[in-house]
């Protein structure tokens, strides 16, 4: 009989851990959270010091028996959950559950699935720390009171089963702050000027580009002043003036962890970040290898620290040495560069690197074994020397002007002989060219090339650009970032729509209320300094219920003080001058998962109900016709004719019933202002006076 008990946190890895620690050990499984707070109401005891009230998960009653009879007879049980803040609180619910005695419940914890790392494990067995079991308590808490508290408040000012988050609505806050900034952004006009140059021998002109004057960088703003500089460079000599050469060096990346695995799987594979968490799950619980069994193929993968463990580190470098070269051995230690990281966790990194892609690659799906040569690469391409490159820049005179001309060459490839990441693009040289010119030398002008251009709005953020950003403003953890994206598509408050996030009309009218009602919660200073001080909790130097106990009385009042503003307000169906056509009533307009919809007042004895094209209050500039509020496909907003597809008019903005006064085109809105829809014409005016019209 089995005389110690080990509880892992999936089933997954159940029979690989059983494997490693033979007939002595009684291996199970909790599958995750057995205790939690009820999903009925609120759960927190304000009244009492903010006591939680805990039960037991429904569906869990029998697991929890089973694994009470097993510990009753086992003479050490060892709580084995997940590495971190939330496997820890597990293990503290499970001794809570269990009502596991302190002499004979020891927690353990190991960063990868291998035999080695479990046995290792079992030799440095602690006590739970309460630490981070009181900061997962604070972050459950505090998401249950904004949760349980805001979300009938938007049930009442918009629809049903709408919800608010702790990070949630600050994530969706930042979205619809970068899509009002692209639709007020307005294009500026610039201009750039290059000259092709002819150098004896050579087929191929190199290209130089316009500087400026003397050393001063010089802007081209228009076409005019392009043309004056054109003009008094028409008989004027090239002359190289400066050949500067060196070196660069572009460092080695360091290992991954939980976001910046993210980000690179998303622009390198196309994964979201949901996807990279399930098959990086799959990836460390284990993978049967046939003849090696089933083994854990990465280390734990919900981390923000960059810190390797010196045994995979010698690893490393000593297959590097074999399989390069020596001089491909990184001569630098590169350790944890986040401040706010949990040290005590590793990066994300294969658990043993000699077993390459390629050699597991047949046990692998295609997804498992893009992510696992991801992971891979860039481990080992942490542990190699920097690439070096020689570098080669060319100030040419022309007249009062500067032309320049600039090429690279990679002389060291380094860590690029295994890794290069998704957006990194080498600038190429024009021209070969440029290597065989000389002081003094003076190529003949062939031609200029003019080329006018306009500013670019903010892009739109993606999954990658969205993790970045919420990691670089101290938003939320690695274990969060996935589900809180996951939420926001599966409300409906966003779409995606090529890799690009666009803001939905139920995700508007949801931040508007937030914003409205809650600025601090959807703050992003407020809730940055929030996740400070939780992680001063985990630290130990605050306590969680002084946190809670500050939070709970601002959120208490806002929230009621919405409420009674809310009350004020008759928040009745907007009626509209459609008939229903099956019983004659005028239909009104309710909210749904994809927006706005028309239906019967009559429900449930008519249950009739239409798409609702929502007028602009513009007319179409192409045919005059009504300018329609449309969808795409997948739900993004644009203004349509309503005569299409006769009249192909659309546009992602609001057009304007104004002319622009200089070409005569038709003018949109861009916030405050009114811009022309041809950028080449660039006339810009405030739009006050347009509002006060409207209003």
């Amino acid at each position: 009989m089995a005389k110690n008990l080990v509880i892992v946190e999936s089933p997954a890895k159940v029979k690989t851990i059983q494997k490693f620690l033979g007939s002595n050990y009684e291996v199970a499984a909790s599958n995750g959270h057995v205790r939690d707070l009820p999903k009925s109401r609120l759960g927190i005891d304000v009244e009492n010091d903010f006591e939680p009230r805990y039960i037991t998960i429904r569906g869990k009653g029998d697991l929890l028996a089973d694994l009470r009879k097993s510990a009753n007879k086992a003479e050490k049980v060892y709580l084995a959950t997940d590495p971190d803040r939330e496997g820890e609180a597990i293990s503290w619910h499970l001794a809570q559950a269990l009502k596991l005695d302190d002499k004979k419940m020891r927690r353990i914890t190991f960063n990868e699935i291998t035999k080695n790392a479990v046995k290792a494990s079992l030799k440095e067995p602690r006590a739970i720390d309460q630490n981070l079991v009181d900061e997962q308590q604070a972050r459950r808490m505090l998401d249950r009171m904004v949760g349980y508290e805001i979300s009938p408040l938007l049930w009442k000012k918009i629809k049903r089963g709408l919800s608010a988050g702790r990070v949630q609505s600050v994530a969706l806050h930042i979205i619809a702050d970068r899509e009002a900034e692209i639709d007020a952004f307005i294009p500026t006009e610039y201009w750039s000027l290059d000259a092709a140059l002819q150098l004896p021998g050579e087929k191929k002109p190199l290209i130089a580009h316009f500087h400026g004057k003397g050393k001063e960088k010089m802007p081209l703003s228009d076409q005019q002043q392009v043309q004056d500089i054109m003009d008094a460079l028409q008989m004027e000599s090239f002359i190289v003036q400066e050949i500067k050469r060196g070196e660069r060096t572009k460092k080695a990346p360091l290992p991954f962890t939980t976001s910046t695995l993210q980000q690179e799987a998303a622009k390198a594979l196309n994964f979201s970040t949901q996807k990279t968490m399930r098959i990086a799950q799959q990836l460390y619980e284990g993978i049967d290898l046939k003849k090696e069994g089933t083994v854990g193929l990465i280390s734990y993968l919900r981390t923000d620290s960059t810190r390797v463990s010196e045994e995979a580190d010698q690893s490393a470098r000593a297959y590097i040495q074999e399989q390069f070269g020596e001089e491909f051995v990184s001569s630098v230690h590169t350790g944890n560069q986040n401040k706010n990281a949990q040290d005590a966790h590793e990066a994300i990194r294969p658990t043993d690197v000699k077993r390459t892609p390629v050699h597991v690659k047949e046990y692998l799906s295609r997804d498992q074994f893009r992510l696992y040569q991801l992971i891979w690469k860039r481990f080992l391409a942490s542990r190699m020397e920097h690439a070096k490159y020689e570098t080669l820049s060319v100030k040419i005179q022309a007249g009062e002007y500067v032309f320049t001309a600039s090429a690279s060459k990679i002389i060291f490839e380094g860590f690029m002989n295994v890794y290069t990441q998704a957006d990194d693009e080498e600038k190429k040289e024009s021209s070969a060219s440029i290597r065989k010119l000389e002081k003094g030398d003076q190529p003949e002008l062939q031609e200029f090339l003019p080329e006018q251009h306009f500013t670019q709005p903010p892009s739109h953020y993606t999954e990658a650009s969205l993790v970045k950003t919420l990691e670089e403003l101290g938003i939320g953890r690695p274990s969060t970032y996935a589900p809180t994206i996951s939420t926001l598509l599966n409300r409906r408050y966003i779409l995606k729509e090529n890799k690009n996030l666009y803001i939905t009309e139920l995700g508007e009218a949801v931040n508007t209320v937030m914003v409205t009602a809650f600025p601090t919660i959807v703050d992003v200073n407020f809730t940055a300094n929030m996740e400070g001080l939780l992680d001063c909790i985990g630290a130990g130097s605050v306590k969680w219920k002084t946190v809670i106990s500050n939070f709970w009385p601002d959120l208490a009042e806002a929230v009621a003080n919405a409420d009674r503003e809310l009350e004020q307000i008759t928040i009745e169906d907007e009626v509209t001058d459609v008939i229903c056509e099956n019983c004659g009533r005028n239909m009104v307009i309710k909210y749904g998962p994809h927006g706005k919809f028309l239906a019967c007042p009559g429900f449930p004895d008519c249950r009739n109900t239409k798409s609702y094209m929502e007028k602009a209050g513009v007319a179409c500039p192409k045919c005059g016709g009504e300018i329609l509020i449309r969808k795409s496909k997948k739900g993004r907003r644009y203004f349509g004719c309503e005569h299409n597809p006769e009249c192909d008019f659309m546009s992602w903005q609001k057009p304007s019933d104004k002319k622009c006064p200089q070409c005569g085109s038709y003018m949109l809105e861009k916030g405050k202002k009114l811009a022309c829809s041809d950028p080449a014409c660039g006339y810009v005016e405030m739009a006050q006076k347009n509002e006060k019209a409207e209003s």
